[in-house]
């Protein structure tokens, strides 16, 4: 099936691919997707996680397979016929999802994707980043990275990149991050980080990284369109430069996205002074010529937590000495 819908940049626009697993339908980010295989019976490999259906070579590159039946605890159908895989590309991972169907490309609005409660995603624990509704039916939009991470914690994010960074210098200058959805928990703070991240985990994760690294100032926006109400508060009031040193944003987000975020910073002649780094999974070569078109200063991997500390000194121009 053909993946390529091209979006203009900065539409805060997105591609949802719906598929089923079971008799229940489900979404996934068209940006994840690298392409779709018709289902071919797997390599089992011995002593697995019971997730990992097995092992198949398209070309000339062995992809694990995760059989999305056994993650979500939903019974197995009796017949293969139909199935599909979804090869995806986030964190700098190749990895194939199998699904009992695809049923097509949705153009949506980020401002159509409701946020999950905690209902939903009690603790942080839950598999949803989004719901939309599409005609009569919710499709529920799956947490891809939240999935392998818990299989493989590897591929998640790599704390041990700071371990050696602990008791730097702390450092005052205000950061705005933003990414997705609510750590809640608002740190007192005269000089903010605005921080947001739509797994709780994740977040205080993130949070706790930076704070080891030396920032202590981390404020917490919910998605890219409070990040922006921050922003444009700020300028009213005439102390964006004494807020904000810099932004930091995830692509995937509610309400607003971060390319949508990034464009409406660097087209504003207040703000474009201030720059944005894109910290994301989706960083890819396509993903990465948007960011730059739309005047992103840096765009890294979410996974590369020690890069993005050093990143944030780049940009503030600090000197390291400890």
């Amino acid at each position: 099936m053909e993946t390529g819908i091209l979006l203009e940049s900065g539409t805060n626009e997105l591609e949802i691919l719906e598929f089923r697993v079971g008799k229940n339908y489900y979404g996934i980010n068209v940006a994840k997707i690298r392409e779709i295989l018709p289902y071919q019976k797997p390599t089992p490999i011995p002593n697995a996680d019971a997730r990992i259906e097995g092992i198949f070579m398209p070309r000339d590159e062995v992809i694990s397979i995760v059989d999305l039946s056994t993650v979500m605890n939903i019974p197995k159908a009796a017949s293969t016929a139909g199935d599909m895989y979804i090869v995806t590309n986030f964190n700098k991972l190749n990895t194939a999802f199998h699904v009992q169907g695809v049923e097509g490309i949705h153009r949506v609005s980020w401002e159509d994707i409701i946020e999950p409660d905690s209902t939903i995603n009690a603790s942080g624990m839950g598999m949803a980043t989004g719901i939309i509704r599409i005609g009569e039916k919710l499709i529920i939009i799956l947490d891809f990275e939240k999935i392998v991470a818990q299989i493989n914690p590897e591929t998640g994010l790599k704390v041990s990149d700071i371990d050696h960074m602990s008791g730097r210098t702390r450092v005052d200058s205000p950061i705005l991050i933003a990414e997705i959805d609510g750590l809640g928990d608002r740190r007192k703070n005269n000089q903010p980080i605005i921080y947001a991240e739509d797994s709780q985990l994740l977040g205080k994760m993130l949070l706790d990284c930076l704070k080891r690294a030396g920032f202590n100032n981390v404020d917490i926006t919910a998605n890219g369109k409070e990040c922006w109400d921050k922003l444009t508060a700020y300028e009213q009031k005439g102390v964006l430069d004494e807020k904000v040193a810099c932004v930091i944003t995830d692509i995937e987000m509610p309400q607003m996205d971060g390319h949508h975020l990034t464009k409406l910073i660097k087209s504003n002649e207040n703000m474009a002074h201030i720059p944005v780094i894109i910290f994301s999974s989706l960083i890819n070569t396509e993903m990465r010529k948007k960011g730059e078109s739309l005047g992103a200063d840096m765009q890294l991997s979410k996974p590369e937590i020690g890069q993005l500390v050093g990143a944030i000194d780049e940009i503030l121009q600090i000197d390291r000495a400890d």
